[in-house]
């Protein structure tokens, strides 16, 4: 039950036992009343004695809820860090280093500074030197400085971990467990995420004790304020659909979300290209470039950010209309966190995504996480669309503040030049200027929209695990010898396919990810480039193998030096090697079953260290090492392990 402030003469910060100073600084930001997150746990966080577990969603004032209580608590007197907060992207360090300053800006001696990557690190350690009791910061960064013995964490009796769901999807569970080693036992632990996936539980567990447990809303759900719209269309239609719904929405101020930075920087170059206010925020942006594509962002200078899921971590900008998914998150929780950059602070927003009819199903998924149905929409028509620029125009015109004193001098002679135009004339041409552009483009515009034929109900059925045709029409389904072993998602994979073989994300279909190699679609016209592109590339000191698959799962023609023939269950010749496939010799291999005598094989296979680096390719399968004479599939022969 929320309280009923107005029986009360007090702020409503000062009755959930803020002091004045913080009330007086937090007035000043303009913030009157408290959200639901922080009204229910800042009370328990002032108690100072518990481990916390909040689950709310982003834009809901979770900085506040911890960052309030954390200053109620703190010893100003004392210059050593007694918090440490962390989080998983410089955007969102800064930003909660900022809203803390800001509301200690009134306590005399308070210290808040902010340790990430891409900054000056000397700068970061001088301003620890000189005294601190809070620390913001990512772990990268922290961990350096903690192996530098530059900080001393003995004294923290506050660690909270913010958007903890996303440290852990960006790889940072052993970061933190390092971190957190040097804090004493005896702290409190403050875990603040959007959704509550196992790791996360993990976490929980291993590092608390009791902890309270608050959930705003329903586990996983989405914002109420969010609404979900999606468009079908087919997969070389997408950046005119992009067009086509930010050309309908006239004021939209939006976030565009897709998987790779070479696709961000893709969009964004055409949409500059023809004429769009866009820009990227992508991982190869040094500090300073990030800096002035968000400051452009937040002073509305700019109309639409194109974005990578990390790059868009911790962006807080005020009145976003819309999230737009370029391209749906390989991790279905991701969407949570992307539809949560709009419907921020109570306001409302739209979550769109633009998808083809295989990813159905993906939205179904989405629809039971987020606990909130799409709305399946139609793309306007071209008509549509110059009319609703139309009308914007119009009402653009009629709410335009006139400057009275520096236009007055204009009139006499812009009465002139109209002199011979009726008033309706001159409304027309004034309608025009931005109206024939539109009307231009949009001629005999095509329909875009796609609807879900059984090709597409196929696809939804493989995103539900049923079986399905093996190669989507006009893609080459491919091996790698890469998978969830080597800590790789399929966002992973996804990147390094990209990045490695210089394609677009577009140009990959379905990605299927196994343990030791996984297999993914990509289009038949960049399948030679993407060869060629591969040759030489090593992960880990592993030379990383691709080749094409027949219709099983495995077997067909194997690129980048000697031949296959046959399958990986099936028998035939097997001839040479493949990408970085270490010293690959020849020799038969007999029987479909795979028995008989085989020796050479794949850069898989042969004497192994079990640190996945091959020193000698004497034989064996992918998984196997050692020399294998007979047996099946699963290997029989000398297994030789390394200690």
């Amino acid at each position: 039950m929320r309280l009923n402030y107005n029986k009360y003469m007090i702020n409503p910060f000062k009755l959930l036992g803020i002091s004045d100073d913080v009330v007086n600084a937090v007035k000043d930001l303009g913030f009157e009343n408290p959200t639901p997150i922080q009204e229910q746990s800042i009370p328990v966080l002032l108690e100072g004695n518990n481990d916390f577990v909040g689950l709310a969603q982003t834009g809901t004032g979770k900085t506040a809820a911890f960052g309030l209580p954390l200053l109620e608590l703190i010893d100003f007197k004392s210059n050593k860090p007694q918090a440490l907060i962390l989080c998983p992207t410089r955007e969102l360090c800064l930003q909660i280093t900022n809203d803390i300053k800001n509301f200690s800006k009134n306590i005399s001696g308070a210290s808040v500074v902010a340790v990430y990557g891409g900054a000056n690190i000397m700068q970061q350690l001088r301003e620890i030197r000189n005294g601190v009791q809070i620390v913001v910061a990512t772990p990268g960064r922290m961990l350096d400085i903690i192996g530098r013995k530059a900080i001393d964490f003995t004294n923290v009796k506050y660690v909270v971990l913010d958007e903890a769901d996303e440290m852990l999807n960006m790889g940072f569970q052993e970061d933190i467990n390092d971190i957190l080693s040097t804090t004493p036992d005896d702290k409190k632990t403050w875990l603040f995420s959007a959704t509550m996936p196992p790791e996360v539980r993990r976490i929980a567990k291993n590092y608390m004790d009791s902890p309270v447990e608050l959930t705003m809303g329903t586990k996983n759900t989405g914002n109420v304020n969010i609404e979900h719209e999606y468009y079908i269309v087919r997969a070389r239609d997408k950046y005119a659909a992009l067009k086509r719904i930010v050309d309908f929405n006239p004021e939209i101020f939006a976030v565009v979300f897709c998987k790779t930075k070479m696709d961000t920087q893709d969009v964004a170059e055409h949409l500059i290209k023809d004429g769009y206010n866009a820009d990227a925020l992508h991982g190869d942006l040094s500090q300073q470039q990030r800096d002035k594509v968000m400051q452009r962002f937040r002073e509305r200078n700019m109309q639409l950010l194109i974005a990578t899921d990390v790059a868009a971590r911790g962006i807080d900008v005020q009145n976003v209309t819309h999230v737009v998914n370029y391209s749906l998150p390989d991790e279905i929780e991701s969407y949570t966190h992307r539809s949560g950059r709009t419907g921020r602070a109570g306001k409302t927003g739209i979550s769109i995504c633009i998808v083809n009819s295989k990813e159905l199903g993906k939205i179904r998924q989405i629809e039971r996480i987020i606990g909130k149905p799409f709305t399946k929409a139609t793309l306007p028509t071209g008509f549509d669309v110059c009319e609703k620029q139309l009308f914007a125009l119009v009402h653009k015109v009629h709410n335009v503040e006139v400057n009275e004193s520096q236009i007055e001098q204009y009139i006499p002679r812009i009465m002139d030049e109209f002199a011979e135009l009726s008033k309706e004339e001159v409304i027309k041409r004034f309608a025009s200027l931005e109206f024939n552009r539109f009307l231009e483009y949009y001629k005999n515009a095509p329909d875009l929209n796609s609807s879900a034929d059984d090709r597409g109900e196929r696809g939804e059925r493989g995103e539900r695990g049923e079986r399905g045709p093996r190669n989507s029409e006009g893609y080459t389904r491919l091996f790698i010898n890469l998978g969830s072993v080597d800590d790789f998602t399929r966002g992973d994979l996804l990147s390094f396919v990209c990045n490695n073989g210089k394609i677009s994300g577009k140009s990959i279909g379905k990605i299927d990810l196994k343990g030791v190699y996984s297999f993914f679609e990509v289009e038949d016209a960049t399948v030679e480039s993407l060869f060629n592109n591969f040759k030489g590339v090593e992960f880990n000191n592993r030379g990383v193998r691709i080749e094409k698959t027949a219709d099983g799962d495995g077997g067909g023609e194997r690129r980048g030096g000697g031949e296959r023939r046959g399958g990986f269950g099936g028998g035939g010749r097997r001839e040479g090697g493949s990408y970085g496939g270490g010293r690959s010799g020849g020799g038969d291999r007999r029987s479909s079953g795979g028995g008989g005598r085989r020796e050479g094989g794949s850069g898989g296979g042969g004497f192994r260290d079990f640190s996945g680096r091959s020193r000698e390719d004497r034989g064996g399968n992918a998984g196997g090492a050692g020399r294998r004479e007979g047996g099946s599939g699963a290997g029989s022969g000398d297994r030789r392990r390394r200690s």
